[in-house]
């Protein structure tokens, strides 16, 4: 009789597989491979070769603390040609004189995350004897058809999975400006870090055999992971700071990478990481939903809406200068604000809302008692399917709230305008392998002004009033009215005026570009557009701004008188200086300038306002010769102090996936005014291919002087 096949040894054929399953950036001697694909391993045997018809191998796999069958999170497959009830496969490749080649695949639904092989051999009647092969880790297969997270395109699967660098679109409106960020999602541990990430979830730690079993849904995992990043419900990756005080942390402004922050992280036994605000959040975000391998990019939505109440009107209380008042209701505008979209099949809704879904890890509001907002169908977004899973409502308002601006004097509110273009602006996202910037406004909403746009807006609200209070909603008549939000003062609003009824107008221009440190020079255009003589007096103030649009107290104010001739136009100078407007910055570096005119003896009011981002000059990066793999890489920084003072505690920051194994902090101490400097880094690249390198400058009067510069790392020989 034959005696029991022994297994001596397993190759998991690591790099071969890794190479294959595009995982070889994340180790080439650790197994790593995606949901419906096939991967080879080769089992050695210590005592005679594999006979096909006397010996049955069966394999199993088993994923999370408590595998079950029944559950998915436990398969049991047999070598035998024939497939049997389990979804994964197992088939025979080569057999050699002591070995044998096996093919083996994941179901493309197969929850993922970390696997352990085992083997179960039964040699006719003998004992059956069981082995530990090894472990693997499953991810996500945006390559493989049957996937939920199928992404057809080559060039977007290198983007949007493969980069691991890009670029988060900051500024306002009229100044949008690229801020180089390390995704770094293939770099040493992240994938460790990743998988820790859904085991501290409140989901896994209430029902872990549950939570795993689920973890083959990307809508699930993604739900899971913008709950991690934040820290406002669990031990998540960020503890979120929109104040002036950071002292007790990083600055948000300062962090160009998520891998210093998941390594920090993971490092303090899953203590928060101090501090994120949007963009940190999503690009944190970003590197997790990569290295699980959802398509993701990152996305910036210029003057966000943030509406509270779920009317779909952000209020806005000015006083008599045209300062901007903090708002009771808390609804706000942000300058920009920053989500994400994963790409996935929807399968949980109708047909056609599949494909890009916000995904937003910004703590706003709970959804379902959690602090996380999505996925929610871009496609639903623009088409008004508000009461879509999950969150298209929030999401909606993000990009569609109308605006309403309201005059606070004496106790009393009195509407100024309604705007419905403000919200919304420049959706802006990184474009396939370019460093350009694709605008993706049209995705989420029609031409603002077209009937269409207006038509989704209404129906919009319809549904959520039918939502709110059901039974009670009435058709709108007008295109154009005014949402009842709960208040009388609402209901006593007439309608706004047509806007051709507007007879002077005011505009800010700059007449330079605004750089730290220099004065802001600009100037109000006024335009009286009616036959009539107007006599106008304007209040005009600046304040500086929180990156939530906060505003904080006025620092500069000035009266203008400006007479105006029938259909004549004038300019009034002004100018606030450096020493004006230095101490009362925020690091959000933003200020808001507004004009409030009124006209002799009439009661109309016209408020227009501007918001001014400062520059600062970038960091100059310069590689000196060739860039090989293994070969020593001089890399030259070139920075300098902007401002006419001197600055302190300056430190220069520089990392890079692939160039760097661990973030390069270089103390420069004290920065004469305007002065110049270089120092040059000596590094070792690791991987090849194209690479980003990202430089920070950090003082005790700013924070974030940036600059980048990609390079391409040749194999060599």
């Amino acid at each position: 009789m034959a005696e029991g096949l022994e297994v001596a040894l397993t190759d998991l054929q690591s790099s071969w597989n890794n190479v294959r399953h595009h995982t070889e950036e994340i180790s080439s001697n650790r197994l790593l491979v995606r949901r419906g694909q096939a991967f080879n391993i080769t089992l050695y045997f210590r005592n005679r070769a594999f006979q096909p018809g006397l010996d049955n191998i069966i394999f199993v796999t088993e994923t999370g603390p408590l595998p079950d069958l029944p559950k998915g999170t436990r398969a049991v497959f047999s070598l035998a040609g024939h497939r049997g009830p389990s979804p994964w496969i197992a088939s025979l490749q080569t057999i050699g004189a002591s070995s044998l080649e096996v093919s083996l695949c994941a179901p493309p639904v197969a929850a993922v995350g970390r696997y352990l092989l085992k083997v179960h051999i039964r040699s006719l009647q003998g004992p059956v004897t069981a082995y530990q092969l090894g472990e693997f880790i499953l991810l996500f297969n945006p390559w493989c058809p049957e996937d939920a997270v199928y992404l057809e395109s080559e060039p977007q699967r290198q983007e949007y999975v493969m980069n691991d660098y890009g670029f988060i679109y900051q500024g306002n409106k009229n100044w949008i400006r690229p801020c180089p960020w390390n995704y770094g999602q293939f770099e040493e541990n992240i994938i460790d870090i990743c998988l820790e990430l859904l085991d501290k979830s409140l989901n896994f730690q209430i029902d872990p055999a549950t939570d795993c079993a689920l973890r083959g849904s990307p809508v699930y995992i993604s739900r899971v992971v913008c709950a991690m990043i934040n820290s406002n419900d669990d031990s998540g990756v960020l503890n979120g700071n929109w104040g002036e005080n950071y002292s007790d942390g990083t600055n948000p402004t300062e962090w160009m990478g998520s891998v210093a922050i998941l390594k920090q992280w993971h490092a303090t036994g899953c203590q928060p990481v101090r501090y994120g605000q949007c963009w940190v959040f999503a690009a944190v975000t970003c590197t997790v939903m990569r290295c699980l391998g959802i398509p993701t990019r990152v996305i910036t939505n210029f003057n966000s809406g943030h509406d509270t109440d779920g009317n779909l009107i952000i209020d806005e209380y000015y006083d008599n200068t045209g300062r901007i008042l903090e708002n009771k209701k808390k609804d706000s505008v942000w300058n920009f604000h920053v989500w994400n979209e994963c790409w996935m099949a929807r399968n949980d809704l109708p047909p056609g809302f599949g494909g890009w879904q916000v995904l937003d890890a910004t703590p706003q509001e709970t959804s379902n008692g959690l602090y996380c907002c999505g996925p929610a169908s871009v496609r639903a977004i623009k088409e008004g399917e508000v009461d879509l899973n999950y969150d298209t409502a929030f999401a909606f308002s993000m990009v569609n709230a109308d605006c309403m601006a309201w005059l606070v004097f004496g106790g009393k509110e009195q509407k100024l305008h309604q705007d419905t273009n403000t919200v919304g602006n420049f959706i802006s996202t990184k474009s396939i392998q370019s460093d350009e910037r694709d605008d993706i406004t049209e995705n989420y909403k029609y031409e603002e002004g077209s009937l269409q746009e207006r038509q989704v807006f209404l129906k919009a609200l319809q549904k959520l009033k039918a939502g709110r209070f059901p039974g009670s909603l009435r058709a709108e008549s007008q295109p154009r009215s005014v949402p009842l939000s709960d208040s009388p003062r609402s209901l006593a609003t007439p309608s706004l005026q047509p806007s051709d009824a507007v007879q002077v107008s005011l505009k800010f221009q700059l007449l330079d570009s605004p750089n730290m440190g220099q004065d802001i020079r600009f100037v109000l255009l006024a335009l009286n557009m009616s036959p009539q003589l107007k006599d106008l007096r304007v209040n005009l103030s600046a304040q500086s701004l929180l990156h939530d649009g906060s505003p904080l107290l006025p620092f500069w104010q000035d009266t203008a008188f400006i007479t105006l001739s029938p259909e004549e136009a004038k300019t009034y100078p002004c100018k606030i200086t450096y020493s004006q407007y230095s101490q009362y910055l925020s690091t959000d570096k933003l200020i808001r300038i507004s004009a409030l005119g009124e006209e002799k003896n009439s009661p109309e009011k016209i408020l227009v306002n501007k918001i001014i981002t400062l520059a600062y000059p970038s960091i100059v990066i310069n590689v000196l010769g060739a860039a090989i793999v293994n070969q020593p890489l001089s890399i030259q920084v070139v920075f300098s102090n902007p401002l006419s003072e001197q600055v302190e505690d300056c430190v220069l920051t520089v990392e890079g996936s692939g160039l760097f194994r661990r973030q390069q902090r270089v103390l420069i101490g004290v920065l004469k005014p305007h002065h110049r400097a270089s120092l040059t880094l000596e590094t070792i690249p690791f991987k090849s291919g194209q690479r980003q390198i990202q430089a920070n400058l950090r003082s005790n009067k700013f924070k974030d002087i940036k600059g980048y510069r990609n390079v391409y790392i040749n194999f060599g020989l």
